[in-house]
């Protein structure tokens, strides 16, 4: 049974981070692939400053380079709010035989009760909680139907994230490094987040 992760979120944009995160899941728990999937409109964040065919061209643009990285639009041509419950039913009916990973970070481990459906979802995957040095996760406080749906893995400390990308370049400082130049290219070719070359 093939092994997939899917790392979903607003990728607004797509960093280093995600990636990190993606390759550390996919190693650990050896994935064949893992699919970045933005949001149309996530239940839990901000509204996404850009559109979503540019958030999608961003995560095309840092995941061409690897042969188990591939970009899933599903969320945004279904639009409305993007519940995982409602996307993972979509993707078990179109790939029945997958063995599913949702990828997210321990402290989001925290939060899963919160999450739409989650006793319907937990019955359909496992989710791959991503721990970094100083990340705050009680595991033993969650129900059990969780817990035995939670696998850990450990990534390194980065400490970068989306906001602080669109932080930075509104304040007209560098985020080179901080994402794919590929991904950077894109934001300067075409004026993201208010970026002057």
């Amino acid at each position: 049974m093939k092994r997939v992760g899917i790392m979903g979120g607003a990728f607004d944009p797509i960093h280093l981070g995600h990636l990190l995160a993606a390759e550390a899941a996919r190693e650990q728990y050896r994935l064949e692939e893992v699919w970045f999937m933005p949001s149309h409109i996530p239940p839990h964040k901000h509204q996404a400053g850009v559109s979503g065919e540019q958030r999608l061209a961003m995560v095309e643009a840092a995941t061409r380079s690897h042969p188990a990285f591939k970009p899933l639009d599903i969320e945004l041509r279904r639009g409305g709010v993007s519940y995982t419950v409602d996307t993972i039913k979509e993707l078990r009916g179109q790939h029945p035989a997958l063995k599913l990973h949702f990828i997210i970070g321990a402290d989001m481990v925290n939060y899963l009760p919160k999450w739409e459906g989650i006793e319907e979802l937990t019955g359909m995957l496992r989710f791959i909680g991503l721990q970094r040095p100083g990340s705050f996760l009680e595991l033993d406080a969650l129900p059990p139907y969780i817990q035995d749906a939670v696998l850990l893995a450990d990534m390194p400390l980065v400490d970068i994230s989306s906001s602080l990308i669109r932080k930075r370049i509104s304040s007209g400082l560098s985020v080179r490094y901080m994402v794919p130049e590929a991904v950077y290219e894109y934001i300067v070719r075409s004026g993201l987040y208010g970026i002057h070359s």
